[in-house]
């Protein structure tokens, strides 16, 4: 099982403890590419899919790296809406 497979899993188990640098690393394994938006952009981080023309806009989590359970809800709806995962346990 590859790396990008079992991170997929591991956020179909809506983890409490999924970390940003998780879902970094997952979307671009996905083909996304990290743009934080400039110097101003804060917490704001967009994730651009160049081949689908999809963008993610997510808020990295502070103090903790931890991403709250209804962002990761959020998260895994929209990677499954735009078929880039199933939400069994397999990706597309």
């Amino acid at each position: 099982m590859t790396q990008k497979n079992k991170l997929i899993n591991r956020l179909l188990q809506n983890p409490r403890d999924f970390t940003f640098a998780e879902l970094e690393t997952l979307l671009t394994q996905l083909g996304f590419v990290i743009d934080n938006k400039g110097k101003t952009s804060g917490s704001r981080i967009r994730f651009f899919h160049p081949e689908k023309k999809l963008q993610y806009l997510a808020h990295k989590p502070h103090p903790s790296n931890v991403i709250k359970p209804k962002a990761l809800k959020d998260i895994i709806d929209y990677l499954t809406a735009n078929k880039l995962i199933q939400n069994g346990d397999s990706e597309i």
